[in-house]
């Protein structure tokens, strides 16, 4: 699963790959990679592969699931195919109250108690995530975890997940990657040193000159 995922992902350009001509994130932070797994929404068939995946790692690693709550807004139109499959309710968390009406942060049905799993598109260093699980816990659901399409891996994201006591299962992953664009002969062998040492390091810009 994780490198056919892996391959939709570079097939329709949700994923770039440019070890030698780096993306700057928001961050400021010099890249290798990029990624917008919203227009994956816009394939039919790669679509369909991602939310079966994600149905599948619900059904396989949180089978207690009562809900699927998307993240704002990447999430949402995920987490309501994901339901949908999975025959649940749904709803989705913003990233911050309404300043009208209920003043709502949760939107849908989620009462206290509720066995939740969120839907994430992409984890990398996983602060805007674990938001939404504590936005969830604080409003008294059971967060069993996260299921996103793609994680970076990146060591930050491992330690802040492991520190809020919360699983992610992602579809597919930065290896599985690296993997099949070296077999698609996307990137050359010799660009996975510089791949993976941005990946052990991503604020050390020393793999740009490997």
């Amino acid at each position: 699963m994780e490198k056919k995922i892996a391959k939709d992902l570079l097939d329709i350009k949700a994923v770039f790959l440019r070890p030698n001509e780096p993306f700057t994130w928001a961050s400021g932070i010099h890249s290798p990679i990029y990624c917008d797994n919203r227009l994956t929404l816009s394939y039919p068939e790669v679509r369909n592969d991602v939310e079966n995946a994600i149905a599948d790692i619900i059904r396989t690693h949180y089978p207690e699931c009562e809900a699927v709550m998307g993240t704002s807004t990447a999430g949402i139109a995920h987490a309501a195919i994901v339901a949908t499959i999975l025959g649940l309710p749904m709803g989705y968390v913003r990233a911050s109250a309404k300043d009208h009406g209920r003043n709502n942060q949760i939107e849908g049905k989620c009462e206290p108690g509720t066995k939740v799993v969120v839907v994430e598109d992409l984890i990398s260093t996983a602060g805007s995530c674990i938001e939404v699980v504590n936005v969830l816990r604080e409003n008294g659901a059971e967060v069993l975890g996260i299921a996103s399409i793609f994680t970076y891996g990146l060591q930050k994201g491992i330690d802040r997940l492991a520190s809020a006591n919360v699983k992610n299962v992602s579809a597919s992953n930065y290896d599985a990657l690296i993997e099949v664009a070296v077999e698609t002969n996307y990137v050359q062998p010799s660009d996975v040193e510089k791949l993976k040492a941005f990946r052990a390091n991503p604020s050390d810009e020393s793999w740009m000159k490997l």
